[in-house]
């Protein structure tokens, strides 16, 4: 399976407020992940007042849940960002959703890839069947997303949901036309995006 390990950056100048709530849609998101096809449950843990570490039982949503991730902060003006590691590998039995007292290769993998994490840079990922293509792949997903507006970020928040919703729901969603989604995602490349994500699941 795969472990998301992360923590917001400057968290410190952003403040309590803030990172309370930027971790709270972090949570949020995992709790939604954990109802993808395959997936679940909801093991979501905040640790270290800015960090956190969720579980995702099927590891091939892995990358598609950090980009969500980095969309429903970014979305937000003035929330912090965060970095993530995913770790591949196994996972020790847990009981409950607090991975506190949890053990295993993808949880090791995962924070030792955010530990080691170049200054700068937002993504890793390490562990069992990571490839140097996933690691290149990713580099170019981060490059593509942290350039994102608000908007552009929000629209692919939704349009990357694996229940593949229409432009048509997404508009009704955002209560903006079809043609106003259509650009943002275009702006955003998120028919690219969606692509690299699709292969990087069938690659895991």
């Amino acid at each position: 399976m795969a472990v998301l390990t992360g923590d917001l950056v400057n968290s410190t100048e952003a403040g309590v407020s803030l990172t309370n709530m930027a971790i709270g849609r972090v949570g949020s998101l995992a709790a939604t992940t954990a109802g993808w096809p395959g997936n679940g449950p909801d093991r979501f843990t905040r640790f270290r007042g800015d960090g956190w570490q969720f579980v995702v039982e099927h590891p091939a949503w892995a990358l598609r849940a950090l980009v969500c991730i980095h969309a429903v902060l970014k979305w937000a003006d003035g929330f912090p960002q965060t970095r993530v590691a995913i770790g591949y590998g196994t996972l020790d039995p847990v009981t409950g959703p607090d991975l506190s007292a949890a053990s295993g290769g993808a949880l090791v993998a995962s924070g030792q890839a955010l530990d080691a994490l170049d200054k700068g840079r937002l993504f890793a990922t390490a562990g069992d069947g990571v490839t140097p293509l996933h690691h290149a792949v990713l580099d170019l997903v981060e490059e593509q997303i942290t350039g994102w507006t608000p908007e552009q970020a929000e629209a692919a928040a939704y349009f990357l949901s694996p229940r593949k919703p229409t432009l048509k729901s997404i508009a009704n969603t955002l209560h903006i036309s079809t043609q106003a989604v259509h650009s943002r995602l275009k702006g955003a490349g998120a028919q690219a995006l969606l692509s690299a994500i699709t292969h990087w699941e069938c690659s895991i």
